[in-house]
Order: structure tokens, then C-alpha cells, then sequence
């Protein structure tokens, strides 16, 4: 019997349901703080703000300074300043930047370096396509 690849639509549905199933895991969160990603399309690049934070005795992230509890939303002193600040054209060329040379290096984990190289290529395509990127 001659098995018949499926057809696209339904590799990409079920590409698209294992990545939700994974997406609901427990994820630590890295000690060394957390990104933003974002495109600057008029200058062609990609931009990664780093905020460090402190993990909590409960795995929540605080801010390392006033030891408020970290939210999605504005804090309530206003958005915070960015620790440092990453731009390149691509997203290997930020993947260097965060992890070659002699450091330190703001990634601890490497479920983490795993995310943000994912993320930084959906960056790249939208930077390329002219398309709006939302981190996910």
C-alpha cells in the first residue's frame, strides 16, 4: 500500500494544535531576566529590549529593583527602562550578539534561548514581508 501525503492544510492544523498543547506547559521563567521583540521597519531591524527581573520563592518574576510583582500590563510607575537593547538585521545576527563573546550573557536557560530564536525568526519574516510581528 502507497501512503499518500497528507494534504498541506491539515499538517499545518495539526502543526498548529501541538504547538498549542506545548504552548499550555509550565515554563520557568529565566532568572536572568526576560526580552521584548520588536521590528523597526524603517531602519530594517530587529530590536530586543532585555528587563531583568528577580525570581520569587513562588516562580514569580519581580522587578529587581522596587520588588513589584511583574505584570503584562503597564506597571504602575510606567513602562520600564530597558537594561539593555539589541538591534540587527537578522535574527541570527541578535542570536550572536546574546550568546558569543565573553559575556556576560543575558540568557540563563536554554528553554529560553530556544523561544527567543523562534520568536526573532517570525520577527525576521515579518521585517522581510513588510508584515506586522507580535510576540507571542
Amino acid at each position: 500500500m502507497v501512503k499518500t501525503p497528507e494534504a498541506p492544510t491539515s499538517i499545518a492544523a495539526a502543526i498548529d494544535a501541538l504547538d498549542d498543547r506545548l504552548s499550555q506547559r509550565f515554563i520557568a521563567l529565566d532568572p536572568n531576566g526576560y526580552f521584548l521583540i520588536k521590528v523597526d521597519s524603517e531602519a530594517g531591524e530587529l530590536v530586543l529590549e532585555h528587563f531583568g527581573n528577580t525570581i520569587d520563592e513562588k516562580g514569580l518574576a519581580r522587578d529587581s529593583d522596587t520588588g513589584e510583582v511583574l505584570s503584562c500590563k503597564k506597571g504602575s510607575n510606567g513602562p520600564r527602562a530597558a537594561s539593555a537593547v539589541y538591534r540587527g538585521r537578522s535574527a541570527k545576527e541578535i542570536g550572536i550578539q546574546l550568546t558569543e563573546g565573553d559575556g556576560p550573557h543575558p540568557l540563563s536557560r536554554l528553554d529560553h534561548a530556544l523561544y527567543l530564536g523562534r520568536e526573532l525568526q517570525k520577527a525576521e519574516q515579518c521585517l522581510k514581508e513588510g508584515r506586522v510581528y507580535v510576540q507571542d
